[in-house]
């Protein structure tokens, strides 16, 4: 019997990022579940269980680091890779204080990001 796929959750709210990483990580063998805001992932986010979180930091609403503290403080232990398109070291030290397994820089070269989601799915 075949390994399910594990299952990504991609929060971006620009849709062509959205779709790029999902035919990504849907031609590495994983399945993509994605949201163009923070709002509507924590929507689904318990029925979805997700494998790992891969978040904008700046989102239209909820910013990605908000959503990292929301799902720790309701218990979520899921595993949170930040991407963003402005380097700032504030932010960066910020988001790693709330424990993500990274935080990349667009553009960022797609075996970062597999490598990241590999520490994820083997912590």
């Amino acid at each position: 019997m075949p390994t399910p796929r594990k299952t990504i959750a991609i929060v971006d709210d620009d849709a062509s990022v959205r779709k790029a990483l999902e035919r990504q990580l849907g031609a590495a063998g994983y399945r993509c579940a994605t949201f163009e805001s923070a709002e509507e992932f924590l929507l689904v986010a318990r029925i979805l269980k997700p494998a790992c979180l891969l978040a904008d930091i700046h989102l239209g609403g909820m910013s990605g680091i908000e959503l990292r503290r929301r799902l720790l403080s309701a218990g979520s232990q899921l595993p949170v890779i930040f991407i963003t398109a402005y380097e700032d070291q504030a932010i960066r030290a910020e988001a790693h204080a709330t424990g993500c397994v990274d935080f990349l820089t667009k553009p960022f070269e797609p075996s970062r990001l597999m490598d990241a989601l590999e520490r994820c799915m083997n912590p």
